[in-house]
């Protein structure tokens, strides 16, 4: 059987290059298994390539259970028109630091790594290499390259575990994360299509803005969601930029867009906010059931807007 060829083939894109946390959630995604995998320098290029059509779909970091949401990722989702959530991917996240060979622990006084993965070990360097500076690198393999090549002026790199498989480089130590139990959560981003058909373990994320700034104004946007018992797992604010005290609200909710009382929910959040963006339903990366109240029931929903369906028409009630 002849391979398909790269006319016929899908085009991923992801944070590169070789051995990244991103590129391991993509392989987590069955469907683009032999498919093309285009790496790029940062989530903009990533997402430009989605929107252009230079990729069919893009992975992008989008929380991290240490240091919350990736408000790169969360802005550009907010502000990029014609992008929706297809999917989400967990990889546990653990580092090493790494050297030339033959380089000491005691040789090291600068460190590449990329922000995100420096600020999530900085107990052990503060433990182990108290008087050492930091040099930011793209990704937590380009702090490798920067290190090999010469590009960054540096003795060491953070980066993650497999980095030997691609890197001729040491470990100095291994497990520097300060936290162990430290997991980053990935997208699968692609142009603007139906939502996937419910699961029963399923996820809804949405963006809002509210009207004005006024006391209660969260709380009413907010409230669309528990009235209608759907629980909220990520809750964020980040500015508008527009000026000093606008803010946007980033929600992730449980369950999905087909269901009645998220439906609901969603028709009353679009009443209380002058912006809506939504990102999508998709199945949750831990598959876990979402359950809920029988006073929940979608039936209830639907019995509820017959009713008043019948009061309109004129119908007798019975």
């Amino acid at each position: 059987m002849s391979l398909p060829s790269d006319a016929e083939r899908r085009t991923y894109s992801y944070l590169g290059p070789a051995g990244t946390f991103t590129e391991a959630a993509l392989a987590q995604v069955p469907e683009a298994r032999g498919q093309i995998w285009r790496p790029v320098h940062n989530v903009g290029e990533a997402l430009a390539d989605v929107t252009s059509g230079r990729s069919d779909a893009a992975m992008i970091a989008i929380e991290n259970s240490v240091d919350g949401g990736v408000t790169t990722t969360q802005d550009a989702l907010a502000t990029i028109p014609g992008l929706r959530i297809v999917g989400e991917y967990l990889v546990p996240v653990s580092f090493v630091l790494v050297a030339p060979r033959g380089t000491a622990l005691a040789d090291v006084a600068r460190i590449a790594a990329h922000p995100v993965a420096y600020a999530q070990c900085h107990i052990w360097l503060q433990e182990n290499l108290p008087t050492h500076s930091h040099v930011p690198a793209a990704s937590n393999v380009a702090s490798t390259i920067g290190l090999l090549d010469g590009s960054l002026t540096v003795e060491a790199a953070i980066a993650p575990p497999n980095i030997t498989e691609h890197y001729d480089v040491e470990v100095l130590a291994e497990n520097i994360g300060d936290n162990a139990n430290a997991v980053t959560r990935f997208v699968l981003v692609s142009r603007v299509v139906a939502p996937v058909p419910p699961t029963g373990a399923d996820k809804t994320t949405v963006i809002a803005e509210l009207s004005d700034d006024r006391p209660g104004g969260l709380l009413e946007l907010l409230e669309q969601f528990s009235t209608r018992g759907i629980n909220l797992g990520l809750i964020q604010s980040r500015p508008i930029g527009d000026t000093l005290g606008r803010y946007r609200f980033i929600i992730d909710a449980d369950g999905h867009v087909q269901d009645e009382r998220m439906a609901d929910a969603l028709m009353g959040v679009r009443r209380f906010s002058p912006r809506v963006v939504f990102l999508g339903s998709y199945p949750r990366a831990d598959r876990q059931v979402v359950h809920y109240s029988d006073r929940y029931a979608d039936e209830l929903f639907v019995e509820a807007r017959d009713w008043l369906r019948g009061i309109l028409s004129g119908e007798p009630e019975e």
